[in-house]
């Protein structure tokens, strides 16, 4: 189902939404259509269109703060793997049978000097405001679409650009450095929102950190406190001010010990809460209450267990407390391969009986990609 944008700010800001939201945030990992056509797929659930996942339109607010520069060069090509080098000086490898995203091998900054090389890819240009794309998100406001600005991420820029272990040591050893890249990444997202935020009601600030694992979060609440807090706070307060209610984190790995550094600076979103880090949806909402809201949260390996397994884990992230706002229910990441339709099928269902919401109607089709 289709929810309007109004409904969805209710439901993530534990307003009056209308009813809870089971989505899929990513879809499924590289290979998995093959092994459900094998087992008698319909096109349609492989394209997850029969599935009626509940959605919210989402249309970007016209803003590119991100690194610009040139394509990246193709160094080599096979069926397996792809070489390129981008405009950093990066040389990126993508496993073309396993992965989606292209991974750097190396990092063009180490030193304050590099990084000056390379700042006039990150600095303010006018040309980073869409205007034709302003107009089009005011449109599609007015349609019931959510309107989302994005800002670059202040652990995702540094890792870029050094890996991580420079970038986490550069907070103890280079700490000059690291104020500089978010200096400057704060100039030029501020310098781009804020004439887009005259001209269109912004809905949501989205930013992309990945920044823990399964042992932990790489930064603590200090590094947090010091270089992320007035970065966000700068960039969301505006925002807010003017009406947008969600600034929303994505982030893999165990947060738990961040969190309140994270709600300081403003968040008051996270996705994808990864259970197989240590992430537990229920304990965060007991511990936070309606300070945060979430995404996700349901663990993508139950699916490759039995039907008892996945109804015990949708019977527990979907108890009474949760379903009562600031949460929308699906897999916490995509679903992974060894997923057999029919359990896909059972836990799309088993979540729908529990929520309370009808069966899936065949002639309600559609689905379209929640999160950032």
């Amino acid at each position: 189902m289709r929810f309007h944008r109004d409904a969805y700010l209710e439901l993530m800001t534990y307003g009056k939404a209308p009813r809870p939201m089971f989505i899929e945030l990513f879809g499924p990992l590289i290979g998995l259509e093959d092994e459900w056509r094998g087992q008698g797929a319909s096109e349609e659930e492989i394209n997850l269109t029969a599935f009626d996942w509940d959605y919210v339109p989402i249309v970007d607010c016209g803003c590119y703060p991100l690194p610009r520069g040139p394509a990246p060069v193709t160094i080599s090509e096979d069926e397996d793997e792809l070489l390129q080098r981008d405009f950093l000086g990066r040389t990126l490898r993508l496993m073309k049978k396993t992965a989606t995203h292209a991974l750097p091998m190396d990092f063009p900054v180490q030193t304050m000097d590099d990084w000056l090389r390379v700042k006039p890819f990150y600095e303010f240009t006018p040309d980073r405001i869409n205007w034709a794309e302003v107009e089009a998100a005011r449109r599609a406001r007015e349609q019931g679409a959510l309107i989302r600005a994005y800002m670059p991420g202040a652990f995702d820029m540094p890792r870029d650009l050094m890996g991580e272990e420079i970038a986490c040591l550069a907070y103890y050893e280079q700490p000059e450095l690291m104020e500089d890249i978010m200096a400057t990444l704060l100039d030029t997202t501020r310098r781009v929102l804020e004439p887009i935020a005259a001209a269109v009601q912004i809905d949501q600030l989205s930013v992309h950190e990945d920044f823990a694992g399964k042992s932990g979060p790489l930064i603590g609440p200090s590094q947090i406190a010091e270089h992320f807090r007035p970065y966000y706070r700068a960039i969301w307060e505006p925002l807010a001010a003017r009406g947008a209610r969600i600034f929303q984190v994505d982030t893999d790995g165990n947060i738990n010990a961040v969190i309140p550094a994270l709600l300081d600076c403003g968040v008051t979103c996270i996705y994808p809460m990864e259970p197989a880090a240590g992430m537990d949806i229920v304990d965060v909402r007991k511990t936070f209450g309606t300070r945060l809201a979430m995404l996700g949260g349901i663990d993508k390996h139950v699916l490759r267990s039995d039907k008892a397994a996945i109804r015990r884990e949708l019977e527990y992230k979907m108890q009474p407390l949760m379903r009562a706002g600031g949460c929308a229910f699906g897999l916490d990441h995509q679903i992974p391969n060894g997923t057999s339709i029919e359990n896909y099928r059972y836990y799309v269902d088993t979540g729908r009986e529990i929520l309370g919401l009808p069966p899936r109607d065949p002639s309600q089709k559609g689905w379209e990609r929640m999160g950032m």
